[in-house]
């Protein structure tokens, strides 16, 4: 064969190539725009940039923002199961269609546009990022759908948007507890919660039929518990409290009550709130909690906010609302 043959050859090669590859981006691009329908991308004019409160509005489940100098609500974000935003970024978690349950972990920025998608297994369950918005963390239910039932089995991923690193789970995590080592097949973590330097945490471990609050350190790769008796806390924008949920009663009607653990005393103050709160608590301010709570029918859920000191009563934020999250000026 002579080298203009040689070459004739090796363009068709090149050509065929860069046409199967084009062929292969346009099947990936048109797959992405199909599970994308319209009425579950934000609207272009919806954005996280001014201050509110964001939330998971029923009708369509789609993120809607209530200004802070009240309503009324603006519509037009993307449709979710569990929502949260903080810093550059936003998380969005859907239930994927079909049988075994999937989650889509929608990672957005503050225009809402995506940067990054994560099919995980399990039902939707719990969304954080941390304030700077580096740091992301969901939970999904993997087996039963409630935690107030023993045939249940989390799955808790943290995502950090620096490194482009995921830890798929947890649960290896080396875990201290009651001053040892602890080893066991039935560790679940949810919940997850970020300080400010983006590396500490605080999330729910689940061992042995007992929950505890544990505080993590993802440099060092370690976790400890810290008390027992404490779900889905969710740290005070100053660092030095966190809000939980507390089991008070065997009651599967009202289990669980707000309380508010200062980590520098590690005395806890139950909060006002009467009603059982099956919700991670999101701080508006270091002196307000907004949560999730049924409403009236029973099916659509109100957010409330109650002060954090033990003081005061609960009032009504948004009618119709869930996942909380305050974006301030």
């Amino acid at each position: 064969m002579n080298a203009l043959s040689r070459r004739l050859r090796l363009a068709l090669t090149l050509t065929a190539a860069l046409l199967l590859a084009g062929g292969s981006l346009g099947y990936v691009l048109h797959a992405r725009h199909r599970e994308q329908p319209p009425g579950q991308r934000a609207d272009a004019s919806f954005r996280i940039e001014e201050p509110g409160l964001y939330f998971r509005d029923p009708a369509g489940g789609r993120v809607a923002r209530q200004p802070d100098a009240g309503p009324p609500r603006v519509t037009g974000g993307p449709s979710c199961d569990r929502f949260h935003t903080a810093g550059d970024h936003a998380l969005c978690l859907r239930k994927l269609p079909g049988l075994p349950a999937r989650t889509e972990a929608l990672v957005l920025d503050r225009g809402l546009r995506e940067v990054r998608r994560v099919t995980v297994p399990g039902i939707p369950n719990r969304a954080r990022v941390s304030a700077s918005g580096r740091i992301l963390s969901w939970t999904t239910f993997t087996t039963g759908d409630s935690y107030n039932t023993a045939a249940f089995s989390t799955r808790t991923a943290i995502l950090d948007l620096r490194t482009g690193y995921l830890i798929k789970s947890i649960e290896q995590i080396p875990l201290t507890l009651a001053g040892a080592r602890h080893h066991d097949s039935d560790v679940n973590y949810w919940g997850v919660s970020f300080a400010a330097d983006d590396n500490r945490f605080y999330a729910t471990v689940s061992t042995r039929g007992a929950t505890h609050l544990v505080e993590g350190d993802l440099r060092a790769w370690s976790a400890k518990a810290l008390r027992e008796n404490a779900e889905c806390p969710s740290l005070s924008p100053d660092g030095a409290r966190v809000a939980f949920k507390k089991k008070v009663s065997d009651d599967p009607r009202a289990p669980w009550r707000l309380y508010v653990l200062d980590l520098a005393t590690m005395r806890e103050r139950p909060l006002a709130e009467p009603h059982s709160v099956d919700d991670q608590a999101a701080w508006l301010d270091d002196a307000t909690l907004a949560y999730a709570l049924p409403g009236q029918d029973g099916r659509v859920s109100d957010i409330w906010s109650v002060p954090a000191d033990g003081t005061g009563a609960p009032r009504l934020l948004v009618p119709g609302g869930s996942s909380p999250a305050h974006v301030g000026q």
